[in-house]
């Protein structure tokens, strides 16, 4: 993902609100999410190159997320996808804070990322860059590629009008709105993150189109205080346009470290 907006704990009746956009090079090859026949716990869409995902849940109910982090320095030819991180966060059984601890070790493998997980009771972070997992308190929360909650303009208006659409039931017309919108930043506030200057502009809004690069799918996942996890997903053609929409709903019930045994639909 390359723009994550999430309210956690913080909806009295939707402990978890997540609405993200995926940018990645519009030659490479991707699955809309499906629950994986190869992993049945698994429901995410999937990087057809690398084989991992950008953002999934599981059937007990956890949640993960990635960003990668920009600093063109840090490229790592021949490095694992980060996208496996990502499936194997959700196919652990441990809390959030010890699958995160145990990836530490072995980060300076891949590029830069950032990695979000949730087992329903917690919610961290890792940053590769700095090494460390820090677990989240209730708040509305941004994330692009940098690190958590720096303040990108892109960033700082999604986590407003995410925080403007949960009123009363999450409004996922504004929440999908916020994930297309494609207001460049002004030139005076566009992050220096070691691309030319044509690049920080086109990467400045929340969608994005750039040369063969661009948002390809856009994501809302909301979590019901009752165990209902629901997942939408749009999918983007070259254009920008509608290319095609994914729904899937399930149930969580109770297990170790999460909010199931559900039976998807």
């Amino acid at each position: 993902m390359c723009l994550i907006v999430l309210a956690w704990q913080v909806h009295p009746d939707y402990p978890l609100v997540v609405a993200a956009n995926r940018d990645e090079f519009l030659a490479r090859p991707a699955a809309a999410a499906h629950w994986w026949p190869d992993y049945p716990e698994v429901l995410a869409g999937r990087d057809l190159e690398g084989g991992g995902t950008w953002m999934g849940l599981s059937r007990n109910g956890r949640f993960a997320a990635l960003t990668n982090y920009r600093d063109p320095s840090q490229r790592r030819p021949g490095a694992p996808s980060r996208g496996l991180l990502v499936r194997d966060c959700l196919r652990a059984t441990e809390d959030a804070r010890t699958t995160l601890d145990g990836i530490a070790p072995h980060a300076a493998r891949y590029p830069g990322f950032n990695l979000l997980l949730g087992d329903g009771r917690q919610l961290g972070v890792f940053e590769s860059t700095t090494g460390r997992t820090r677990m989240l308190p209730p708040g509305l929360y941004g994330l692009s590629n940098h690190l958590l909650d720096t303040p990108w303009p892109k960033v700082a208006r999604a986590r407003e009008r995410l925080a403007a659409a949960l009123g009363g039931e999450p409004d996922e017309a504004a929440l999908l709105a916020l994930l297309r919108d494609d207001t460049p930043a002004p030139d005076e506030l566009l992050p220096s993150t070691g691309v030319d200057a044509d690049w920080e502009r086109w990467l400045s809004p929340a969608f994005i189109r750039a040369p063969g690069y661009g948002t390809r799918c856009s994501s809302l996942i909301t979590l019901r205080r009752d165990g209902q996890l629901r997942l939408r997903e749009w999918t983007w053609d070259e254009a920008g346009e509608l290319a095609g929409e994914a729904s899937h709903g399930f149930l969580v019930a109770d297990t170790p470290h999460g909010t199931s045994d559900p039976a998807p639909h």
